[in-house]
């Protein structure tokens, strides 16, 4: 019996962690005052009839704060790569021969009020993935048969504990996320 709680104490918090690296990734492409390379490897990019990402592209790197040059390896994919940043981003990217200078103007305050709002929408979005990941595995718990009562509240203050650590991860997250966007 014990075993099979633990089961769902794994199979929990692998599920929780993947909430938690999901959240990371969606805010890491939401743009701040400095120019990062998840803003633009994600991005898919027509290239001989299938979408591929940026990075799969070319080398991306950040060599001024506010730019982002990406050395694409095949001069065939420079103009998909513009006409995906210009969609995505929309941003003229400043092309010489096979690099791609992308020129990031400063955030206005109503923009990363804007950036904010939307960083804390994903935020709650993870905290309830959360939530349900912990709503499952306690009806797992309190359908066990042949454990006592005792140990099913153990396992479902466990289980809050568990819990409480990922929102507590994520929060952190939005906090850090909400400053470097505020941040001028």
């Amino acid at each position: 019996m014990v075993q099979e709680i633990e089961d769902i104490f794994k199979e929990t918090e692998k599920d929780m962690k993947k909430s938690v690296q999901h959240f990371k990734s969606e805010i890491a492409g939401i743009r701040t005052g400095r120019a990062s390379t998840a803003l633009v490897e994600d991005i898919k990019v027509d290239y001989y009839g299938s979408k591929v990402p940026i990075k799969q592209l070319g080398s991306i790197s950040v060599p001024e704060p506010a730019q982002i040059m990406i050395q694409v390896w095949d001069a065939n994919a420079v103009p998909a790569i513009e006409k995906a940043i210009r969609e995505e981003l929309n941003l003229n990217p400043n092309t010489q021969g096979n690099t791609i200078r992308i020129n990031l103007p400063p955030l206005t305050e109503e923009r990363r009020k804007e950036l904010v709002r939307m960083v804390h929408k994903i935020a709650e979005e993870a905290r309830i993935a959360v939530r349900n990941i912990r709503r499952d595995a306690k009806e797992m718990i309190e359908d066990l048969e042949g454990i006592s009562e005792d140990e099913k509240k153990r396992a479902l203050e466990r289980l809050q504990k568990i819990t409480d650590k990922y929102i507590e991860e994520i929060n952190s997250l939005l906090s850090a996320k909400e400053k470097e966007i505020m941040t001028v």
